[in-house]
């Protein structure tokens, strides 16, 4: 649908008068109008790593992929081995170019031996679902369910507690990154120990025409344990101490899998699948470039796209800079590289960042700059 100017009309989710009811910042995010804030980035950072906090990512794609040859459809598309994955389990992983880089990040829920559902990025779904069937040469039915799904994620140490209060699941017995049927306020969908903050928490998936109603239910719950509802500044923030990957700035169509850091999701081992040839021929070779991650020295916060400098000589550019706000630091990650070819650089390492023309001092630090106890 366009405006009368022409333009395209934002998308919207089924919380998106919610939203504007408790007053949320809202901005075009991936043409979805979306709350990047309602009481404050920091005091919903902060909440989420106290407490906790809940996401409405119903603007997330979906993507149900199931048929005889479902599983080999998955291996071909992504770089994980979906083979491993027990029925009620998910994984982290990544749909391939050819090149070795990410068509996009993904979650990979396995429902049966033939049956699987990719979570994958709002801006990505149209392309990822197109690319997956593209590529479909198997006896496998792809869907884009995006539309039947609203999901809101429910994170930070005291989720257990919210959510027990109105789930009818085993929470107890749901490991990180497994998933089951359950119902939340009394409205069927799937429960799964996921998220993208660094914390432990759920995310739920249902029908869009309850949207209202569960985020209430969830609100009311998470009242007496300090919940707040969350937007995405927070979520970009909490992903970022996490050390997580945001596509469009740590992965993108020229970055493969290693130089992001993420051997851990690439399986060459599984056999074929797009990409595996240049991630089989960097593990010998190398790779062009390496992402650090950078803590600033002084007060000034880097930020995306700010040239990184070692003497006189450019390194790099900042993907992702930002002010930590429960570290209390001015963090970033950022792609090195000299001559074509990946620069290592150890932890303490001194570095610039060149702020509007002045070169601001930093250090390389280890990845991820927050992890939780558990």
């Amino acid at each position: 649908m366009a405006t009368a100017t022409g333009q395209q009309a934002l998308k919207r989710t089924a919380l998106n008068a919610v939203h504007r009811a408790l007053g949320a910042r809202m901005v075009d995010f991936a043409g979805w109008d979306m709350p990047v804030e309602y009481s404050g980035i920091t005091d919903e950072h902060v909440a989420v790593r106290t407490r906790a906090g809940m996401f409405d990512v119903s603007h997330m794609g979906e993507i149900d992929i199931h048929g005889p040859g479902a599983l080999a459809l998955v291996q071909h598309v992504t770089s994980n081995d979906a083979s491993h994955l027990k029925i009620g389990q998910a994984h982290y992983s990544a749909l391939m170019y050819p090149n070795g880089s990410s068509v996009d990040d993904c979650l990979v829920h396995r429902f049966a031996d033939d049956h699987f559902f990719l979570c994958v990025n709002a801006s990505n779904a149209d392309k990822d679902f197109a690319w997956i069937t593209e590529h479909n040469r198997f006896d496998a039915d792809a869907r884009n369910v995006s539309a039947e799904y609203s999901q809101l994620a429910v994170q930070g140490p005291r989720a257990v507690a919210i959510m027990s209060k109105v789930a009818e699941a085993d929470l107890a017995g749901l490991k990180y990154y497994w998933f089951t049927n359950a119902t939340v306020a009394g409205i069927p969908g799937m429960l799964a120990r996921t998220g993208y903050t660094g914390e432990d928490g759920f995310e739920f998936y249902f029908t869009p025409e309850k949207s209202e109603y569960v985020w209430n239910a969830l609100l009311d719950a998470g009242k007496p344990e300090g919940m707040i509802p969350a937007g995405l500044g927070a979520r970009n923030t909490l992903r970022l101490e996490a050390g997580m990957a945001l596509y469009g700035h740590e992965l993108d169509e020229d970055t493969t899998l290693l130089e992001a850091n993420l051997g851990w999701i690439t399986k060459l081992g599984k056999g074929e699948f797009l990409g595996r040839d240049v991630l089989a021929r960097q593990t010998e070779q190398g790779t062009r470039k390496k992402l650090i991650g950078f803590e600033m020295s002084d007060r000034v916060p880097a930020r995306d796209g700010y040239p990184v400098w070692m003497g006189q000589e450019q390194i790099g550019r900042v993907t992702s800079g930002s002010p930590a706000p429960f570290l209390k630091k001015n963090i970033g990650m950022a792609y090195v590289s000299r001559e074509g070819r990946a620069l290592s650089l150890d932890p303490g390492q001194e570095i610039e960042i060149e702020i509007r023309g002045r070169r601001a001092p930093a250090r390389v630090v280890p990845l991820p700059f927050y992890k939780r106890h558990k």
